[in-house]
């Protein structure tokens, strides 16, 4: 039997209270000042809104620790769950999320975890999603005795600690990866033996886009500057190329070697194969960062006259694929850990919320048998 087992089997076997939530913590919501964005001083502290941190500003109404609870707005998650945050320290924070604070009796770590718990779809109305403060107020919470409280919170703080600890571990993995990659890419397309120099208008023809509108739904893919945009019946062109965004994303390229369709947004680049390999053009592209490119003062952007005159140097057919597939590996090694990390997040967190409902579902006393 486990230590919570044994606190139950204890402290509560019969079921717990349920109580109100306004009767488990102070409210603070009286306390709230917004300040609209033009009117705000920067500075150090936090400023929140519904789902976390909107701005920081030069001053505070809070200090402590807090949980704040989205009330308009971005107020809910995909699962009917309340859009919950956990706030320490000097902070300001705006109408558009309720405030709460510790009481004696009721740990406000508990209140945490169990409130993401809390099923809210039905309390949320208007065009504008809200959470009202009354609807707030009572929801009702399970209390079990502190020591209970504090082994759950023990728990399931344990589990948030090992998601974080793991996030960390993969993103500087991946990070050290890309680092890797970058530097032998670099390195590889630097050299200047046996190599010709050209601009990309001598090996390549840069094509606009086209509309798709017209076309059916399909498996063909349709290109934008920020990638697939949707899937079409028909495709433009058959041919490996290299994708080079026109507006928007313009750091993002895409080599493609299946059918495709490409928009407007986004060049489709016809590549002389007697003088260049494909993806050898998408490499050395990569190198280039193409977004120190941009001639626009809004929306970045890239012409067709400017990427014309980029400079490339090309070594024999031969070469370029040796390269070529050097960095595919390299690339391989950074793109199984990029799928891998947003997939083990998940199960953590899946995992997490699993035990989290398990451990703070409680028959309630006061029911009716």
């Amino acid at each position: 039997m486990s230590k919570l087992e044994q606190l139950i089997e204890e402290l509560c076997p019969d079921g717990v209270e349920y109580k109100k939530l306004e009767q488990c913590c102070k409210i603070l919501d009286r306390q709230r000042k917004p300040v609209t964005k033009s009117a705000r001083e920067l500075g150090d502290y936090p400023y929140y809104g519904a789902n976390g941190i909107q701005d920081y500003v030069s001053d505070y109404i809070f200090d402590g620790t807090f949980i704040l609870v989205g009330e308009d707005g971005s107020v809910m998650n995909k699962n009917g769950n309340p859009v919950v945050t956990w706030a320490q320290g000097k902070i300001w924070v705006n109408n558009h999320a309720h405030i709460i604070e510790e009481i004696d009796g009721v740990l406000l770590r508990y209140l945490y975890h169990y409130i993401q718990t809390v099923d809210v779809t039905s309390l949320i109305h208007g065009n504008i999603p809200k959470l009202t403060g009354r609807d707030f107020k009572d929801i009702l919470i399970p209390l079990p005795h502190i020591e209970i409280q504090r082994e759950i919170v023990r728990i399931l703080d344990n589990f948030t600690e090992l998601t974080a600890e793991l996030t960390a571990e993969l993103t500087a993995e991946l990070t050290a990866r890309k680092k890797q990659y970058e530097y032998y890419r670099d390195k590889l397309l630097s050299k200047k033996e046996d190599v010709k120099h050209y601009n990309l208008e001598e090996i390549l023809k840069i094509k606009n886009g086209k509309d798709y509108k017209h076309l059916r739904e399909g498996d063909v893919p349709v290109y934008g500057s920020g990638g697939i945009m949707t899937y079409v019946d028909k495709y433009a062109y058959n041919k490996p190329t290299v994708l080079i965004p026109r507006k928007g994303s313009i750091d993002k390229l895409y080599y493609i070697d299946i059918p495709f369709w490409n928009v407007d947004t986004i060049y489709y680049t016809e590549i002389n194969n007697d003088k260049a390999v494909p993806k050898y053009v998408y490499y050395w592209l990569q190198k280039e960062h193409l977004e120190d490119y941009n001639t626009a003062g809004g929306v970045p952007s890239l012409t067709q006259a400017v990427l014309n005159k980029i400079k490339i140097a090309l070594p024999s057919i031969e070469k370029q694929n040796r390269i070529v597939k050097f960095l595919d590996r390299f690339d391989t090694l950074c793109n199984d850990i990029s799928k891998g990390l947003p997939a083990e997040i998940d199960a953590r967190q899946k995992q997490y919320e699993y035990y989290r409902d398990k451990l703070l579902t409680f028959k309630n006393i006061d029911a009716e048998e």
